[in-house]
């Protein structure tokens, strides 16, 4: 059968494994991204798939650009695709496909609209997210929907493994959703309870500074959910590390306060007591240096931790 032909809107490395994906099974007729910024070295995600697969790109870099760039051009594509693009898009560039525009958001809308849901499913420690397929409308995720499908989250999931096993169901949706949706036999359906929803935002730096007056679950969820970015860093005596890897336990030593640091020699970690309970440091980076585990650190900076 011949493939669906679409344009597809992406900037981000999300946009760029998902554009791979797609085109498995979907015709892209042309790509919509931000240009590779000058202080940038390497490859720019987006810009390096579609050139490997000679792709036509469309250059944009804020909402009156692509509103000239896209009202400009004449699709076959009765539909568009966009995922992880970092724009908002105005309602001329919508009405430029006449199916319009599908973005495929990573959350069980209306749960986590917004720049990052998926960091956002990761700390508020829920058991369950997933990928709603959502059609672009002026406001901020609140388009109908096409589809969803929920994922479990694990215990030990990290932004970055929850993101590759969304990007994975997301694709899946794509392929199964769009086609319907194009033929009609799927309608957009308004997004349940409305009432209910909850928002992510942008990062900061000082995101990543730990407050070891929170209790312990709090920080392991933060440490599994800023590992990327912004990371989750303190300081442990006199050392500025950042934490990659941990687990929270229990405590009763009421001796001690929040940001107390215990070397536990035989099983080769670091306590740190928290708000409630206490966070088991299992690896970590200290400044300049590579991820190290709890034990050699132990090991290298004993003096320090006093």
């Amino acid at each position: 059968m011949p493939k669906h032909k679409v344009v597809f809107f992406g900037t981000g490395p999300v946009a760029a494994r998902s554009l791979e994906l797609l085109l498995d099974n979907f015709e892209v007729e042309a790509v919509v991204t931000k240009p590779k910024p000058e202080h940038h070295r390497g490859d720019y995600p987006v810009l390096a798939v579609a050139e490997r697969n000679l792709l036509k790109v469309i250059l944009v870099s804020d909402k009156a650009s692509i509103s000239r760039a896209v009202t400009s051009h004449t699709f076959t594509s009765k539909l568009a695709v966009l995922i992880d693009f970092g724009i908002i898009v105005e309602q001329d560039v919508i009405d430029t496909f006449e199916l319009g525009i599908v973005n495929s958001h990573f959350s069980l809308l209306p749960q986590w609209r917004g720049a990052d849901p998926i960091t956002f499913s990761v700390l508020s420690g829920q058991t369950k997210t997933g990928v709603s397929l959502m059609m672009i409308e002026k406001g901020m995720d609140t388009g109908k929907l096409i589809g969803q499908r929920s994922l479990k989250i694990d215990s030990l999931d990290t932004t970055p493994k929850l993101t590759d096993k969304l990007i994975a169901l997301s694709d899946e949706m794509l392929v199964d959703y769009l086609p319907r949706y194009v033929s009609g036999e799927i309608k957009p359906r308004q997004q349940p309870h409305p009432d209910r929803a909850t928002y992510s935002r942008k990062l900061t730096k000082q995101d990543g500074v730990i407050d070891w007056t929170k209790p312990a679950e709090d920080i392991e969820r933060e440490i599994r959910a800023f590992v990327e970015w912004p990371k989750s860093r303190a300081k442990l005596g006199s050392v500025d590390v950042i934490i990659t890897k941990a687990h929270s336990v229990p405590t009763s030593r009421s001796k001690n306060k929040p940001g107390d640091v215990e070397i536990v020699d035989d099983i080769g970690v670091l306590m740190v007591e928290c708000g409630n309970g206490s966070l088991c440091i299992e690896a970590l980076k200290p400044a300049g240096k590579n991820v190290m585990s709890a034990a050699d650190f132990i090991r290298g900076y004993r003096s320090k931790l006093d």
